[in-house]
């Protein structure tokens, strides 16, 4: 999966996420088996991320000068 998705449902975290936004996505095993995934979202006070359910996420590629101004951003 890519290391980034789009954000395609906020319902059940409006404060925290917003529809349209490209987030970051962390490795996580775990939360994948369990159909989450791991999401640096707008509450940039906790760097491990928090736990989404896939569903509210499409994965995209991006070009590699995007991903590299999306990774450094906020540092």
């Amino acid at each position: 999966m890519s290391e980034f998705v789009i954000c395609i449902d906020n319902e059940s975290n409006p404060a925290s996420l917003i529809v349209g936004k490209v987030y970051r996505r962390l490795s996580d095993a775990k939360a994948k088996t369990q159909g989450m995934l791991r999401i640096i979202d707008e509450d940039t006070s906790e760097p491990d991320g928090y736990l989404y359910s896939s569903s509210m996420f499409v994965p995209i590629e991006l070009p590699k000068v995007a991903e590299q101004a999306l990774m450094t951003a906020g540092d």
